[in-house]
């Protein structure tokens, strides 16, 4: 069986992630055998494996940076919020159904089996188990039956070590107060503490490292500098979605949609030469923008909803109507034609409007589309028809079928025979349900062509994006190797509780 180590953090969006992935891409490269695993995640953020089933984004993410698919083993319980007291369950990559947060934690027990059972068939295989926690440990009212932190790490034998964010500030008090609310078989399991994304001269930090050590009875075994390292992110916390203004370049305007998901799917813009990515919540920061794309969300209708509310429909059809192309992914696809219907009170029943920007119906399934899929973008004349026959990979995650009402044009010509996406005549608007679209880097950059032309924007050369990936991995394992005590770390994995 597998030694194994859990990152544990004093809040949401601690670093856990990142830590875990660099732990995990430094113990590949010394030629361990790794895989990640988080037992339960909540985020919108989600990944389709080779076999078709849905895990969270970070642990496909933190298996890339071991060298190894993910699978659905990683991430058993996934929770996609629903609404601000539901979620859809996903279990071993497939939809249990949808659950109020009172009820799934009144039954999340049962689930232990499942648990164990994907983290044992996980362990046989590998020689080190990074396992993730979530929020954190010290939620006193989540903590009876916690399957995701200390009952976890109880459950796999794993040391902890916690990890706290200095940049929000207060981050002594963070570590004393998670370590002191925990019951002391718990806090016994904390083998060191990490402090992550420092500013500064780490001098001037060393005084504190004693005083928490000597309050706690941990080491600190590292203090991580703050450094940009793009991987993947799935908390909606994320950085990423904090980016509003205008810049230089092509204007790139991605609606920040109450139930955003898989907001990931827009990275590949931000290191484009010539292109400035935003996202826009509000009817005053629209603006004009090049280019403006609906993502994917978790609930089209009640986003639908909001998106009138705010006034931004408005704005966007305004926009079309004076050139500016639109795209949908996914939930955005959906929104752009002329009404959903939602029969099996998938997300709230009835039938709803639609913008109208494509002669489309979409009526929502019980089931779920979940694969992976390549294909060939379709013959094109239009503002993209630069993509015209073009390679096109992606992955699908939806409940909903969109039927062409007439005069729509196929996007893309998928390998199993199937189509993806409508655009409409002069291909202005086009929708697609394939997540991932836009990392096939000359696919991008050949979309973005004609745009670029009418500004007299030279496009730059994009790195390929699995190299980037590969470069990003490393720059992150050297990142950590350098700022925490590895030696230490190897000592904690070994000894174990």
């Amino acid at each position: 069986m597998a030694k194994a180590i859990m990152i544990q953090g004093t809040m949401s969006n601690s670093g856990k992630s990142f830590i875990t992935a660099g732990l995990c891409r430094i113990f590949a490269k010394a030629g361990y055998k790794v895989a990640p695993f988080k037992s339960q995640n909540m985020a919108l953020n989600s990944y389709i494996t080779k076999e078709g089933l849905e895990i969270g984004r970070a642990q496909a993410m933190q298996a890339k940076a071991c060298g190894v698919e993910p699978v659905s083993d990683m991430n058993p319980i996934l929770l996609k919020p629903t609404s601000n007291v539901g979620s859809q369950v996903i279990l071993n990559g497939e939809v249990m159904g949808n659950m109020k947060a009172m009820d799934y934690y009144a039954n999340k027990k049962q689930l232990i089996p499942a648990v164990m059972a994907a983290y044992e068939r996980l362990s046989k295989d590998n020689d080190i188990i990074v396992i993730e926690g979530a929020g954190s440990p010290a939620e006193i009212n989540l903590k009876e039956d916690d399957i995701v932190n200390m009952g976890m790490a109880k459950m796999a034998k794993a040391p902890v070590l916690l990890v706290g964010d200095i940049d929000r500030g207060g981050v002594f008090a963070s570590l004393y107060g998670t370590v002191k609310l925990l019951d002391d078989d718990e806090q016994a399991m904390i083998k060191g503490m990490i402090i992550n994304k420092f500013r500064g001269d780490v001098k001037i930090l060393e005084p504190g490292l004693d005083m928490i050590r000597e309050k706690v009875g941990i080491p600190v075994l590292g203090v991580v500098p703050m450094e940009f390292i793009d991987i993947d992110d799935e908390d909606s916390l994320s950085e990423r979605l904090n980016q509003t203004k205008i810049s230089s370049g092509l204007d790139v305007a991605v609606i920040r949609l109450p139930h955003i998901s898989n907001f990931t799917d827009f990275s590949v813009f931000e290191r484009m030469p010539g292109v400035s990515l935003r996202y826009v919540n509000q009817s005053q920061q629209l603006k004009n923008p090049d280019l403006i794309i609906l993502p994917g969300t978790k609930n089209t209708m009640d986003d639908l909803a909001w998106l009138r509310q705010s006034g931004l429909e408005g704005l966007i059809l305004r926009c079309h109507e004076n050139k500016v192309p639109v795209i949908g992914i996914c939930g955005g696809y959906q929104m752009l034609g002329q009404v959903l219907e939602d029969p099996f009170c998938v997300e709230h029943g009835g039938s709803m409007r639609g913008m109208g920007l494509l002669n489309t119906k979409t009526i929502f399934e019980k089931s779920k589309t979940r694969t992976r899929i390549c294909g060939r973008a379709a013959g094109i004349e239009g503002v993209f028809c630069e993509i015209s026959n073009m390679p096109v990979e992606g992955y699908e995650i939806h409940m909903g079928i969109t039927k062409n009402l007439g005069g729509c044009q196929p996007v893309t010509l998928l390998e199993d025979g199937r189509t993806d996406g409508l655009a409409n005549e002069d291909f202005t608007v086009f929708g697609s349900y394939l997540h991932g679209l836009f990392d096939q880097v000359d696919f991008t950059a050949a979309l973005l062509k004609q745009l670029m032309d009418e500004k007299g924007i030279c496009p730059g050369k994009v790195m390929d994006a699995y190299e980037y990936e590969q470069q990003q991995y490393d720059k992150l394992a050297h990142l950590l190797s350098s700022s925490l005590d590895m030696k230490k770390i190897y000592e904690i994995l070994e000894k174990g509780v």
